[in-house]
């Protein structure tokens, strides 16, 4: 190494020249390293160093006056840096023999085709993760909204994009949405679209234990299921009120048949679609009252194991009947089928239940996914003393 190595950081480094019309001229200087000169005129070695700029071709208002000035000078700015840490990777590619693919790959084409190809089940989030970084780019980065190249995701560009996530998301959304982003981006450099990764040590954090979405009061539940209405669908009503007294998610209560109801010991049994075949605990068993036996009915045909309990629509058409269902009942709160299974949760842990009794009922493999609701009924406690009157001696 040589002796100034040390305290190089980026090279080539990122310059400005003001010029003699007040703007600025950007460039970069390349450091080549050093050599030793004999001067004849002193009779010493002399260490030179080897250094080189090279103009970008690129400019900046010197005393920006407007707004659209300022933002045209962080867009410049912003293609300068990219521009730079092209330019690093070649210098590194001549001096330690590895280089990024010749061939021009635009991100946004290749996250396509990931997703594309992709057969999981959170293909939903990785298609968010894509739609959300257009729409950074467009509002950041607007020189790369149609195209950018995989070696033009800089770190500090990762760091506004997790920035900027949380900025639009609440709750895990951000954090859930950033990991498939990461996800797509490792697969990059996985097959040497990309030699480093560029969101290494970025995260998105986020307060796991913070409950944010709306629940139902028990009276609220009582006040929802009081509420009728002409061309209201039964299995969506059902259903619902199945998942506020059970907490079992939508993606589950819609693949319940009967084979699942053990009617003898009042038992149902069934594999979480969301942990199936990845996780010991997907396995969950509910204790089933009258009420519920109700709820359920009795299978209409001899194939008890094959027919449904909720014949249920879509995903979206029960979102917007359950949306339709809460404002008719008067209740002002964003109301969707998670919110049954936070409901469920929050409510039996307010009237006593143990907080182990109630990860086993959710299916929750540990504890840390259910303290987030014992801190929801701690704030429910605190709300409920503070509205007494103001008690004065």
């Amino acid at each position: 190494m040589a002796k100034n190595d040390a305290i190089i950081t980026d090279n080539p480094k990122l310059k400005q020249k003001t010029l003699s019309d007040g703007n600025v001229s950007l460039f970069l200087e390349y450091y080549l390293g050093y050599t030793n000169a004999y001067d004849e005129r002193t009779g010493k070695n002399v260490v030179k160093v080897d250094r080189r700029k090279v103009s970008l071709n690129l400019y900046l208002w010197g005393t920006p006056r407007t707004e659209q000035e300022r933002q045209k000078n962080k867009e410049i700015l912003a293609l300068a840096k990219v521009i730079r840490n092209e330019k690093e990777q070649e210098l590194k590619a001549g001096k330690f023999g590895y280089r990024l693919e010749k061939k021009v790959v635009n991100f946004l084409d290749f996250f396509q085709s990931y997703i594309d190809g992709y057969t999981k089940k959170d293909i939903k989030v990785i298609r968010q993760a894509l739609r959300r970084f257009r729409e950074f780019l467009e509002e950041k980065y607007p020189l790369f909204q149609t195209t950018i190249k995989p070696q033009q995701l800089s770190k500090d560009m990762m760091q506004n994009f997790a920035e900027y996530l949380q900025s639009r998301s609440v709750g895990e959304g951000a954090y859930s949405t950033f990991q498939r982003f990461k996800k797509v981006v490792k697969y990059a450099v996985d097959k040497h679209v990309l030699t480093v990764n560029p969101c290494e040590g970025i995260t998105c954090k986020v307060d796991s234990q913070m409950l944010k979405k709306d629940i139902l009061s028990v009276d609220e539940m009582q006040q929802l299921i009081a509420t009728t209405y002409t061309g209201q669908n039964p299995d969506i009503r059902r259903a619902f009120i199945f998942c506020l007294y059970t907490g079992i998610r939508y993606c589950d209560v819609k693949d319940l048949t009967f084979g699942n109801v053990d009617y003898a010991n009042k038992l149902l049994r069934f594999e979480q679609d969301k942990t199936k075949g990845h996780s010991a605990a997907s396995g969950v068993t509910i204790p089933l009252t009258d009420g519920h036996l109700s709820l359920i009915g009795k299978p209409s045909t001899n194939d008890a194991k094959s027919e449904y309990i909720f014949s249920l629509p879509s995903a979206n058409m029960c979102l917007k009947a359950l949306l339709h269902w809460t404002k008719r009942a008067g209740i002002d709160k964003h109301i969707t089928w998670h919110c049954a299974r936070h409901s469920f949760a929050v409510n039996i842990l307010n009237n006593g239940a143990n907080i182990k009794t109630v990860a086993s009922l959710l299916g929750h493999s540990g504890l840390k996914h259910t303290e987030k609701y014992t801190r929801a009924v701690d704030s429910l406690k605190e709300a409920a003393i503070n509205s007494l009157p103001e008690l004065k001696f």
